[in-house]
This record gives C-alpha cells, sequence and structure tokens, in this order.
C-alpha cells in the first residue's frame, strides 16, 4: 500500500468518540487501536513504509509506523529527532518501548536523554533507566538514582514526574537492599499520592505500588 492508501484506511477508522477520549489524555487521533493493530498486522513489516508514515505527522499514521517498523534498523541520531518529534504521549510511549528498547542504541540514549533539559526527553532517559532497573540492573548506580528522585521528583514537570516515580518504585520492587529508602522517599514526597485509582487497580503512589506488588510476589 501508498502513504495515500494508508492515511485514506485510517481516516475511515476515524472515530469522533474514540477521539473525544483520546483528547483527555493529550492525544489527538480518532483511531480504535485494535483496529489500528489489525491493520498493521496485516502490513507486517514494511521499514519504508513505516518512515512515510512517520513524516506525515499524523498521529494515528505515526503510531501506525511504529507498529510496522524494524527497530533496529533506525541509526542514533534518528531514534534522537523522532523523539523529539513525538508530540503526543502515545506516540512518545510505543516509539520508546516498542522501539527505543530493542535498538542497539538503547543504553546511549538512555544517558543521553536522561540528562537533557527537555523534561518530555528525559522521561524517556527515565523509562529506559527503568527498564535496565528490572532487567539489567548490573552498572546502574541504584543510590545515585534515588538520590536524584529524591532531590527533583517533588518539583518535576509532570510527564517527567511520572517516569521517575516509575523508576523510584521499580527500584523498590526489585531491589530488597533498597526498598526501605525508596518506601521512604515515596512517602516523604507524597509524590501521586492523591492520584484517583480505579478499583481493582494499584496506585502509582510508590509506597502503596511497592507494598502491592511485593505482596503479590510473595504470596
Amino acid at each position: 500500500m501508498t502513504v495515500t492508501e494508508v492515511l485514506a484506511e485510517l481516516a475511515a477508522l476515524e472515530d469522533p468518540r474514540v477521539r473525544a477520549v483520546n483528547e483527555r489524555h493529550g492525544d489527538d487521533h480518532g483511531v480504535n487501536l485494535g483496529k489500528l493493530r489489525a491493520v498493521a498486522k496485516r502490513l507486517k513489516t514494511q521499514q519504508d513504509l513505516a518512515r512515510e508514515l512517520w513524516a506525515t505527522d499524523d498521529t494515528a499514521a505515526m503510531l501506525l509506523a511504529l507498529l510496522i517498523c524494524r527497530p533496529k534498523a533506525f541509526g542514533r541520531d534518528e531514534l534522537d529527532a523522532m523523539l523529539r518529534a513525538a508530540r503526543t504521549p502515545k506516540v512518545h510511549d510505543w516509539l520508546v518501548n516498542y522501539v527505543v528498547k530493542k535498538n542497539p542504541h538503547a543504553e546511549e540514549l538512555r544517558v543521553a536523554w536522561s540528562a537533557d533539559p527537555d523534561p518530555v526527553v528525559a522521561s524517556a532517559g527515565w523509562a529506559l533507566t527503568t527498564e535496565r532497573v528490572a532487567k539489567k540492573p548490573d552498572g546502574l548506580d541504584l543510590p545515585g538514582l534515588l538520590d536524584v528522585v529524591e532531590a527533583q521528583m517533588k518539583d518535576a514537570p509532570d510527564r517527567l514526574q511520572w517516569a521517575m516515580n516509575h523508576c523510584l518504585a521499580q527500584i523498590g520492587i526489585e531491589h530488597p537492599a533498597h526498598r526501605e529508602r525508596a518506601i521512604a522517599i515515596g512517602e516523604r514526597l507524597r509524590v501521586l499520592e492523591d492520584y484517583p485509582t480505579p478499583p481493582n487497580c494499584t496506585s502509582p503512589y510508590a509506597p502503596v505500588w511497592i507494598a502491592e506488588v511485593v505482596r503479590r510476589q510473595n504470596a
């Protein structure tokens, strides 16, 4: 399929109700994600088409691009430019989780992005750090990460604060030696303490989050 044909198909899938829900979360597309994934499954991996769809700057097309691309085919600078062009939360999250985490430049980008002055870019670095905390912690300075969280998370912009909080919780969950301090930091900063949490869902408030996941692991 050509880019024009794909865009026409995505336009036909547009649902005003889906767009209204997405807009409440900062996203600007109206395509049901299940239907978007069905399109991606049919198209299969097409790196050239993915690059063309990304270049349209259309959110639904960019999300589709991330589903049909070849994650290891992107260069370091290309991924950096893509992240800075990811205007909406969903595109940002899918880019980090579906593409960057599978790319050989992920560690280099993690270090660079974590120190970036743009808080949205920095949040991507923290998301990659959280991945390492859980899966490849060797070489990470966990006490140093807790120092940064303790000093900066309280006043961080929303996206960066959320990413730091996730890292804080992951350290407490995965590393018993640092659990007491992680919980203490969460209790002192009280970030997301009052976040509205649906029934049967775990609160993102780090002390509660840590305690609940550890309880399940030990059950």
